[in-house]
């Protein structure tokens, strides 16, 4: 098991290294942002990565709830994915939101500005902040429904940071994949693309399968905790 985590850590290092040298060196030079448009080959990626580990994140929690009152072994075990799987959410999407404004400083002249997508995104992490806060400051099953029902509302908030630049007219440009007329990518640019969506995909799977491992053991320990505190109650009956 130990050998098969360290062959996927060094497939993985090896793909974020490959993904950056197709990105730096072999994808070609964006004609209108040049150079500065080589931040895309992040951006995207975490932007894809954090809907799959926030999509992870709400089916865990529905299965968290379907199970807690019929299957506990399930439940927690799905609880304990919904963790993961939302903590990594919110790397990637501060990473999404970080990259945005580096790549903003050139080409609009300022970091932030309040528009439909930045907006809805900042919210979206903001909400998921707040579910990793709240699984800090709570304990004990009742902690684990309000958590699962906060993961079902924020999850909401995803359909609208995907739309929002074609419901409303914002600052932020046009999407370049699926957009309409005149989207897209030239096809030499789509290399730097894949591989550098592998490694980062890679990357999060990696992180969100080692710590719904250490989940799953703190779960344990706090389960023999409790046993062994009704122990002697136990004892006393008898």
């Amino acid at each position: 098991m130990k050998f098969y985590r360290s062959a996927w850590l060094i497939g993985t290092l090896a793909l974020l290294v490959y993904g950056f040298r197709v990105a730096m060196y072999g994808a070609p030079t964006e004609a209108t942002m040049g150079n500065i448009q080589r931040i895309f080959y992040c951006h995207f990626p975490a932007w894809i990565a954090m809907s799959l580990c926030f999509a992870a994140n709400l089916i865990a929690s529905i299965a968290y709830l379907s199970w807690r009152n019929s299957n506990s072994l399930r439940a927690l075990k799905s609880d304990a994915l919904a963790l993961a799987t939302a903590e990594m959410g919110v790397i990637f999407c501060l990473v999404g939101l970080v990259t945005g404004s580096l790549w903003a400083r050139p080409v609009w002249g300022i970091w932030w500005t309040w528009d439909e997508r930045l907006t809805s995104t900042l919210v979206l992490w903001l909400i998921y902040v707040s579910y990793l806060l709240l699984r800090n400051f709570a304990e004990g099953p009742q902690m684990r429904t309000l958590s699962a029902v906060l993961a079902i509302f924020g999850f909401l908030d995803i359909p609208i940071v995907y739309m929002s630049t074609r419901w409303w007219r914002t600052q932020h440009p046009a999407p370049v994949i699926l957009g309409g007329p005149n989207s897209g990518l030239d096809p030499s640019m789509w290399s730097a693309v894949w591989w550098n969506l592998a490694a980062w995909v890679s990357w999060g799977a990696f992180v969100v399968v080692n710590r719904y491992r250490l989940e799953r053991e703190r779960q344990r320990v706090d389960e023999i905790a409790v046993l062994r505190a009704l122990e002697p109650a136990t004892e006393v009956n008898r």
